[in-house]
């Protein structure tokens, strides 16, 4: 089983590219995730949906001196339920920095263990540009290693949405939103948030392309 996003923004000296929600203003890209592919990951047609294989978001945005990737999944969820860390799927934010397009250069490698107590869990991110070797250690903690910092853990859902005005919109063909309701308030996510710097990333005036996958070992029970 695989899932995977893409999506395309630019900014100011450095054009990126990324997967599913946009952050950098006046820029279009691909929508959200969710339950995608249905067949897999939606509750109401698969009765054992693998939610944590389910992408729910990849921002990518950008300072003076760092590149901020952050990939959510398994939501969203009410604030009451864990996070979800699974040991059999491969999480990968794929960035190609060369001018292609489609071919990753910089495929960064994400999986979740059980940690040496129970219920505590560990995270470990591979390829990371200018850190020798896995950067890995517990979740819910910022861990730092050769100038790349990561988060893995349960956050706020980002994603702002308004679905009653999308569903009224659709049924009436008239603008119903309103930017004062919002779906994904007072829900979480699982998310891996990572910053590297930027010069690690950039290479000169090709754009980048950003997107993620997810890749369940052994296909989904």
């Amino acid at each position: 089983m695989q899932n995977w996003k893409k999506l395309t923004i630019a900014g100011a000296g450095l054009a990126m590219a990324g997967g599913a929600a946009l952050v950098l203003p006046g820029l279009g890209g691909m929508a959200a995730d969710h339950l995608d592919p249905p067949a897999r990951t939606d509750p109401n047609v698969d009765s054992t949906p693998d939610r944590a294989a389910d992408i729910a978001d990849l921002y990518a945005f950008h300072t003076d001196t760092s590149v901020v990737l952050a990939l959510t999944f398994a939501g969203p969820q009410a604030t009451s339920e864990p996070a979800t860390y699974d040991r059999d799927v491969l999480y990968t934010i794929n960035i190609s920095n060369a001018g292609g397009r489609t071919e990753a250069e910089i495929p960064l490698r994400i999986r979740f263990a059980p940690g040496n107590a129970d219920g505590t869990y560990g995270v470990q991110v591979e390829n990371l540009p200018g850190v020798t070797g896995p950067l890995s250690g517990p979740v819910e903690q910022v861990l730092s290693q050769d100038g790349v910092r990561v988060e893995a853990g349960l956050f706020d859902d980002p994603f702002f949405f308004d679905l009653q005005g999308f569903k009224d919109t659709a049924a009436t063909g008239t603008l119903m939103f309103d930017s004062t309701r919002d779906f994904f308030a007072g829900q979480n996510l699982t998310a891996v948030v990572i910053e590297i710097p930027r010069d690690r990333i950039a290479n000169g005036a090709n754009p980048i392309d950003v997107w993620a996958t997810t890749a369940r070992f052994g296909g989904q029970l």
